[in-house]
């Protein structure tokens, strides 16, 4: 195997020269000669978005920083998927695409000097900007006709600021990340998508917890995917799993399936073990266990809504313990977020038309759960009226709550239509032959609220 330091094709470590012709360089040189290592020494490497050959490993060393280049202008439009529409965003900081046997591994970090882009974002919400203004934007809306209408959630697809992720492989097979440390992500922070055989080990995530719509891993369309070992501590879902938005995601018919996630933490995130809300192709034959989410909004999130359609199914999440949670299982049908109108016949308890784009959750298990200081509720299901959730069996688990806690069962999580509540009870709607066997609920007065 050739392996290659970047210092040898002009690259500097001294934390402000670009490396990003060094990076060509290499991974040209490394890809004539078949496959290799490129390896990145102890310090400070600049760059802008780099892409990784098949056959190849990006070895970051102990001491070794890979450190981002803050212009949106630098990261040129690549067709990918953004939250659920197969469009044109901002190039990867890290990318492959159609490639085979791409890794990342080491003990260095990969720094996406997120505050930066968060920074945008934020401004150009509070402003109300609902257009493409800047000529970053403006070049991603003239790829993206019809970009109006397409679906979101809260990233902010109006505007065309479709940041980039910190890493994604598109289209690639064998791919590998493992020991290295990703930290302050513009946007999503691991994407695999439409990728075959893919693992990650051993592997921490850090973005601040207020930061905007960073994701720790997002399975997007994928098969054959295993998380273990695995640290995540994001501003928004932890470990995520997905299939595409809708009608665009149905036309690409690529369902996310045989996902085992094993010995990972998530804390400070959303959800740690969670699904959707883009759930158009289907997410099935699912493995979950042996993990640990300490103060994540919800430790089991599956979320989906009229109009994102999908069949959720052979989902088995088990020996699972969380701690100081909002919600430890919520299983939402009337997923909120990228709607504001709270009138929509999305949100309606009333029986709806069954169409391609009705989601449809069924064959859920979910076993051995622990979870203390609730803070919300003991947990929350909610199906559709005209399609309900069936088959979910819940055993063997453990929920207290903390009723001292001043948080409303109304976040258990984000929806819109459902009547009130006040008891921090487990809350089970449109879910009629729901199991539920040998559960110890804590706290509340009510211990079920079956509507």
């Amino acid at each position: 195997m050739v392996e290659k330091v970047l210092s040898s094709f002009g690259g500097k470590g001294d934390g402000s020269f670009d490396n990003t012709n060094a990076f060509k360089s290499a991974f040209e040189e490394i890809a004539k000669n078949g496959g290799g290592r490129l390896i990145i020494e102890e310090g400070v490497w600049r760059t802008s978005g780099i892409d990784i050959p098949s056959d190849t490993e990006l070895h970051l060393k102990k001491g070794a920083l890979l450190s981002f280049i803050e212009d949106p202008m630098m990261y040129e439009p690549v067709f990918t998927r953004w939250e659920g529409v197969d469009c044109y965003a901002m190039h990867s900081l890290i990318r492959s695409e159609n490639q085979t046997n791409v890794s990342i591994t080491g003990e260095g970090i990969v720094e996406g000097n997120g505050s930066f882009w968060w920074d945008l974002r934020n401004k150009k919400r509070a402003a109300g900007q609902k257009s493409p203004v800047e000529e970053y934007e403006k070049r991603l809306a003239s790829l993206n006709p019809g970009y109006e209408n397409q679906p979101g959630g809260g990233g902010g697809r109006e505007n065309q600021f479709l940041r980039p992720c910190l890493v994604e492989f598109n289209k690639c097979t064998d791919v590998l990340i493992e020991g290295v440390t990703f930290r302050n992500s513009p946007f999503w922070t691991i994407h695999p998508l439409y990728s075959n055989w893919v693992r990650l080990n051993g592997v921490t995530i850090e973005n601040p917890a207020d930061a905007p719509n960073t994701d720790g891993i997002d399975i997007d369309s994928c098969t054959n995917v295993v998380i273990e070992n695995c640290t995540v501590s994001v501003g928004d879902d932890g470990i995520c799993l997905k299939s595409g938005s809708g009608e665009d995601g149905i036309k690409a018919a690529k369902p996310t399936e045989n996902v085992l996630v094993k010995n990972c933490t998530v804390k400070n995130a959303h959800g740690g073990i969670v699904i959707g809300s883009e759930t158009a192709a289907g997410i099935r034959h699912v493995l979950a266990e042996n993990s640990y989410f300490p103060k994540t909004d919800r430790g089991i999130r599956i979320k989906s809504r009229r109009g994102r359609g999908g069949e959720i199914f052979d989902i088995h999440l088990r020996n699972l313990t969380m701690q100081d949670n909002l919600c430890p299982i919520a299983v939402n049908m009337f997923y909120k977020c990228g709607i504001t109108d709270k009138n929509s016949p999305l949100f309606s308890l009333e029986k709806q038309e069954i169409t391609a784009e009705t989601p449809y959750i069924h064959d859920i298990t979910i076993e051995g759960v622990k979870a203390t200081g609730c803070k919300a509720s003991a947990g929350f299901i909610a199906g559709l009226a005209e399609r309900t959730i069936d088959n979910l069996v819940i055993k063997d688990c453990e929920f207290t709550t903390d009723e001292s806690s001043e948080k409303s069962p109304m976040e258990s999580d984000m929806f819109y239509g459902l009547p009130e509540v006040s008891e921090k009870s487990f809350r089970v709607i449109n879910a009629p032959n729901a199991v539920f066997k040998s559960v110890s609920i804590k706290g509340p007065k009510d211990i079920f609220i079956y509507e």
